[in-house]
């Protein structure tokens, strides 16, 4: 028996795996190897058309002047500080619950990282922010975790007040929206990630930076050949960080087809927005002037581990991400935060504090079951209903 009392079989193969990158190939195969064979026969691999072409066609789609190509979303964020000019002495005010790349960023460009809590939506407390403003920040770097979109709105008017640069890292938000712009037009750069799990996703490793400003565009395509200004001439030392024409081909195939497949992962969102009304369940309020696109479907519950143990059972793949928070990483052993410095407890983030991440598949259509009708059985998630326990998320 488990904890939460159902007696369980040997797990089945996975029926539904959390990625299915197979299957994705397999629709569309032809399309990606005809472009496969236009790259080969082109003989350009660093740089060229296709490059260039999805650079616009991303440009386009976010509604922003620029976009740069480089290696991956993480060189997208480091590249972003630097050419922002953040470095040595100043702060950069972040969320401790991302992936390690945003703080590594900050990181790496010899700036510190100051943390501000989260709210119940999982992204940065704007009020959070404020308090953290101190005379050496020189950034907000908000994340758009899972696709939804952090309160831009406050963000910006605190930038604006304090004289701070913005910026977005975008790597699970391509394609959604805060009342009407997409992710990444707000802030003096949008960083974005396109590796494999990712709504928009390559067959590797690649990012890209969007902005405004056509003289930092200028900059960043620069610092990622080596700070080369033409062929052999360097105006300043720079960095290798290219998008190679080969994954620019396969994600200009992509972005075309980016809104169908945002449309299908909010109607598997939707079948589970509908069936997970157990209050044992916690899911992140909605924010009428977002628009999600669901890079992850992300549940809190009070019984984590035995929920994934029968979500696999079932033959439904999940995943918990960053079960370890930034702040307790190893490696911001020198940031000096100690255990349960995030999420503060309060009356709004009870729930927040309580229940532990696990993300749901979003690979299939139709997910789990439709609705049941009035007059069926008990919804399987009932079985967890009211088997709540405390103890904060690790």
């Amino acid at each position: 028996m488990t904890a939460a009392g159902l007696a369980l079989k040997s797990a089945p193969p996975v029926q539904i795996p959390y990625v299915d990158l197979a299957a994705q190939y397999e629709q569309e195969r032809d399309e990606i190897l005809a472009r496969v064979d236009q790259v080969f026969r082109s003989g350009q691999f660093v740089g060229g058309a296709f490059v260039e072409r999805f650079e616009s066609a991303a440009a386009r789609y976010i509604g922003v002047p620029q976009v740069v190509g480089v290696n991956s979303g993480t060189d997208a964020l480091e590249l972003g500080l630097w050419a922002l000019g953040i470095g040595p002495g100043d702060e950069v005010i972040t969320p401790p619950n991302s992936y390690i790349a945003s703080t590594a960023a900050i990181q790496r460009v010899g700036a510190t990282p100051v943390f501000a809590d989260v709210g119940p939506d999982q992204n940065i407390d704007p009020a959070a922010v404020e308090a953290a403003i101190s005379p050496r920040t020189a950034a907000i770097m908000v994340v758009h975790l899972t696709g939804r979109m952090a309160d831009m709105a406050a963000v910006m008017a605190i930038a604006d007040r304090h004289g701070l640069a913005v910026v977005e890292d975008a790597a699970q938000a391509m394609g959604s929206t805060f009342d009407g712009r997409r992710a990444g037009s707000f802030g003096a750069i949008g960083c974005f990630s396109a590796h494999p799990v990712k709504n928009l996703n390559a067959a590797g490793d690649a990012g890209f930076i969007a902005t405004r400003d056509v003289a930092l565009a200028h900059r960043l395509r620069n610092l990622r050949r080596h700070g080369l200004e033409t062929r052999d001439r360097s105006g300043e030392w720079g960095t290798v960080s290219r998008l190679d024409n080969l994954q620019a081909a396969i994600l200009e195939l992509r972005l075309e087809k980016l809104d169908g497949v945002i449309a299908a992962r909010r109607r598997n969102a939707a079948v589970y927005q509908d069936r997970l009304t157990s209050p044992a369940v916690f899911r992140a309020p909605d924010d009428a002037r977002a628009f999600n696109t669901f890079h992850t479907y992300v549940i809190q519950s009070g019984q984590r581990d035995a929920l994934q143990e029968h979500l696999a059972q079932a033959g439904i793949g999940s995943a918990v991400h960053y079960p370890v928070p930034i702040h307790l990483q190893p490696a911001a052993r020198d940031l000096d935060y100690a255990p349960g410095a995030f999420p503060k407890p309060s009356p709004r983030r009870n729930a927040f504090c309580r229940y532990r991440f696990i993300s749901i598949s979003m690979s299939r259509p139709s997910p789990i079951s439709p609705p049941a009708s009035r007059n069926s059985s008990r919804r399987p998630h009932d079985r967890h209903r009211d088997r709540r326990r405390p103890g904060r998320r690790p």
